[in-house]
Formats: C-alpha cells, sequence, structure tokens
C-alpha cells in the first residue's frame, strides 16, 4: 500500500527550510485496525512506521544535549511511535500526528525520569530540575544574562529561591562521574578513584581491644608485663624468659594461663 505525504504540519520562514509534512496514512491505519495478527498486519504496520519515524526523530531532537545520545533518543522515540501505532483507534476520528506526538513525547520523557538519573531523585526533584532547565534555556537567549543566577531563575519563574536551588542541585545527579576518572592531564596516573578512602583494618580491632581491656587491668604486672613483651614486642618464649629471671616453661604456662583469663573476662556477661 503506498503512503503519501499529506499536510503541512511545520511551516519554516522563507528561504529557511522547507515545510516538513506529515504523511497521510489514514487508510493504511483503517487497514491496520481491521487486520489480525500475521505477515500482513506486521507488513503493514512497519510501512506505517518508516512513513512516521522522521516526525518521531525531529520530536527526539528536542532533548538532544540533556545527557542520553542522539541514537538512543531516536530509539527511544521509535518505540513511542509504535505505541501510538498500537493504541491509535482510527474510529474516534482524531489525526494521528495528534494523537502520536503526546504519546512519543511522553516516552522520551519517561526514559529520561526512569532511567538516565544517577541516583534515585524524588519526583518533586526532577520537576524542579525540569522547570529550571526550561528558564535558564529561556533566559540565555535573553541580552544581558551571559551569567544566570539562581536569583535570576526565581525572579524569571516566580519560583521560591531555595526550590531553585533543588533543581540545581538535581541538575547535578542526572549523571555520575567514573571513578576511573583522571585526574588532570592525560598524562597522569591518579583517578578520582584514588581520593576516596579505605577501610582502615584496625577498625576491626576496636572491639576486641577494649573487650581485652577487661581482663589485662585485673592481671598482676608480672603476667601483664609477659602478655606486653610476647604480643607488642614479639619476643619469643625464651628471650621473655632470660628478661623476666624465669624458665621458658615457666613463660608458657603463664602465657596460657593469662590468655585464658584475658578471654575469659572478654566473655563474660557484662553486668
Amino acid at each position: 500500500m503506498a503512503i503519501h505525504t499529506g499536510r503541512v504540519t511545520h511551516q519554516a520562514p522563507t528561504g529557511r527550510r522547507k515545510p516538513q509534512l506529515d504523511p497521510d496514512t489514514r487508510a493504511a491505519l483503517h487497514r491496520l485496525a481491521a487486520l489480525p495478527d500475521g505477515p500482513a498486519r506486521t507488513r503493514l504496520r512497519e510501512e506505517i512506521v518508516c512513513a512516521w519515524l522522521p516526525m518521531a526523530h525531529r520530536l527526539a531532537r528536542r532533548y538532544s544535549g540533556r545527557g542520553e545520545s542522539d541514537e538512543d533518543l531516536r530509539q527511544v522515540a521509535a518505540l513511542g511511535l509504535l505505541k501510538a501505532i498500537d493504541r491509535f483507534d482510527p474510529g474516534v476520528g482524531t489525526a494521528f500526528g495528534a494523537f502520536a506526538v503526546p504519546t512519543i513525547i511522553g516516552e522520551i520523557k519517561r526514559h529520561f525520569r526512569d532511567e538516565l538519573w544517577a541516583v534515585h531523585v524524588p519526583r518533586r526533584a526532577q520537576e524542579l530540575r525540569a522547570q529550571v532547565h526550561r528558564a535558564r534555556l529561556e533566559l540565555s537567549v535573553r541580552p544581558g544574562h551571559a551569567t544566570i543566577t539562581p536569583q535570576d531563575v526565581a525572579a524569571h519563574t516566580g519560583m521560591p529561591y531555595e526550590d531553585v536551588l533543588i533543581g540545581l542541585d538535581a541538575q547535578k545527579t542526572f549523571t555520575a562521574l567514573s571513578l576511573e576518572r583522571p585526574l588532570g592531564g592525560e598524562d597522569t596516573q591518579q583517578t578520582l578513584g584514588d581520593l576516596l578512602g579505605q577501610e582502615d583494618p584496625a577498625l576491626g580491632l576496636v572491639d576486641d581491644r577494649e573487650a581485652a581491656a577487661i581482663g589485662l587491668r585485673t592481671l598482676p604486672e608480672r603476667e601483664r608485663h609477659i602478655l606486653y613483651l610476647r604480643f607488642y614486642l614479639g619476643l619469643t618464649q625464651s628471650e621473655i624468659a632470660d628478661r623476666v629471671g624465669v624458665s621458658q616453661m615457666h613463660v608458657s604456662r603463664l602465657l596460657r594461663r593469662s590468655c585464658a583469663y584475658v578471654r575469659e573476662k572478654a566473655l563474660a556477661p557484662t553486668p
């Protein structure tokens, strides 16, 4: 079935661009609604998609430069077009273009809302971000607004200053920086991830040391000194025996008995 170009939808100023025409798919859409699932319906559906795809791509270009690639935007717009074709009822009498445009735009906006945020952002913050973004675009084309401040946005939109700040903060969460991003020039080896702190292995010993301190404080001075020589200075039992003036076997018994005592106190329930 041949699909012809129909009415003018976007008339550009003379000498700048040719008018953009909507395809005439009325007969094809009526026929599509009557066809059962099968190869014939699939082929006709593809013809309608191809006819309206340029319009979908034009809508996708409106959202270019917002953190998503043009190719992905075109794919999302094409998905919205498919949904519009499948949901359209030609018997209602509405022009397909009038039905398809909000469907495609809604699909693109849903893609931005659900898929592209680097972190979860409340719906209200997303809406404020959109208002702030639109206001900044409007102010950027006016003379005397080379630098747009939050106060300018608040005055232009009538939004509370605090809401403008929320919208600006939401813009920063739209995309995330990679931890592999180099710091400085291309020759540097340091990345953003190098600035992040790491867990201190000694933190895991804090609780153990506090628990052991209960028994250590009540040990006799000699046993406490032997534990210090063994576990803090790292001396062998023979070296400890020479320093303390007892046999190595006696040092071994004192270490074993002292460790058992400290463990018992550490595991005892707190009164």
